[in-house]
């Protein structure tokens, strides 16, 4: 889609800028503004039609015109002009400036970097699209490299995406037990920033809570339990946010799984923190992962292997081979869909042995 503007009003515009400015400053240009007027539109309609109109049609952003359009008014009259000198009165002191370039022209450029944030906004819908597309096919070191760059926004959207892509990168067999655990922390800190900006987001409660579970890992058995809560009151708050996001709902049914399978001594630890410890069952934890399937089919190959999981702990073979079946022949993209494929095909040995 591109931006025409009518050749004739662009010089009104001009013109009224001018006579704007010159009453905002106290300074008698209109004059001026009638001289160029007068011929521009007498003696450089040719070149403006022929030049500046074929500019304008071929952008795409009111930025972009404006600054083509500047710089072309420079060369038409750069030879005709006169060199301007204007004393402009700033907030507490006054400056001068030897204006090189018509008014006209100074004026159109001075306007226009108010658009500026309007193009800051077009990139950075355009850099979450990249993001996206990069998660979508699961390069994830590019995808981190390419957030790194927003390290310090203050856009949540940036910001559960930096902590996603960072656990993500954490999780590649080829990353080292130091750097795997600063990135786990890492994460964390992006998700809670993007909690601290955004508690509407769905998403930054989703990553959140999973980063806070990672870092549990690192904490010991009595933080991580000491979390559950937290984490659960986050899922669910996703969920209720989105509920349509599958990835929300089959995390929940993971933490049910977890808890449904607690050791003995874990649950003792549990009792000590809490006076009702966190319990769960499998079927709680089934009834998650195959809402997850219903809202977004086969859109995770974990899901697939957890169903087969928990369909051998209710002992129910039949269920179970289908749903292992599903995530070993799932396409391996990413690592952790690897590392689903391999537990699949081992599980799947041991039922049919």
């Amino acid at each position: 889609m591109f931006l025409s503007l009518d050749f004739s009003a662009l010089l009104s515009v001009e013109r009224r800028l001018l006579e704007e400015t010159a009453q905002e400053t106290h300074i008698s240009l209109i004059s001026s503004a009638n001289l160029l007027y007068n011929r521009s539109t007498a003696r450089t309609h040719t070149e403006y039609e022929s030049g500046v109109q074929t500019d304008l049609m071929a952008s795409a952003t009111l930025f972009g015109v404006f600054k083509r359009f500047v710089s072309r008014n420079v060369k038409i009259r750069k030879m005709n002009e006169c060199i301007w000198t204007d004393r402009i009165r700033t907030l507490n002191r006054k400056a001068s400036f030897l204006v090189a370039v018509t008014p006209l022209s100074f004026l159109i450029y001075d306007r226009i970097t108010h658009f500026s944030s309007v193009r800051a906004l077009v990139s950075a819908e355009e850099v979450l699209e990249q993001a996206d597309y990069l998660y979508s096919c699961g390069d994830t070191q590019k995808l981190h490299q390419l957030l790194l760059h927003h390290k310090h926004s203050d856009d949540a959207e940036f910001l559960w995406r930096l902590a996603r892509a960072s656990r993500d990168l954490a999780l590649l067999s080829s990353i080292g037990s130091d750097e795997k655990k600063r990135l786990t922390y890492e994460a964390f800190d992006y998700a809670q920033r993007a909690l601290e900006k955004n508690e509407a987001s769905f998403a930054a409660h989703k990553w959140f809570a999973i980063c806070l579970s990672d870092v549990g890992d690192y904490e010991g058995i009595k933080v991580k339990i000491g979390n559950s809560y937290i984490i659960r009151n986050h899922l669910e708050r996703a969920i209720e946010l989105n509920p349509k996001d599958a990835t929300s709902i089959h995390i929940l049914g993971y933490w049910c799984f977890a808890f449904a399978e607690l050791p003995w001594y874990q649950r003792k630890v549990a009792a000590v923190i809490f006076a009702s410890p966190p319990t769960a069952t499998y079927e709680e934890a089934l009834a998650f992962f195959l809402k997850a399937e219903e809202v977004d089919p086969n859109f995770y190959s974990k899901n697939l292997l957890m169903l087969g999981k928990t369909y051998m702990m209710l002992r129910d073979v039949k269920r179970a081979a289908l749903w292992l079946t599903k995530a070993r022949d799932y396409p391996a993209v990413t690592e952790e869909d690897k590392q689903v494929h391999k537990e699949a095909l081992e599980l799947l040995k041991k039922l049919n042995g």
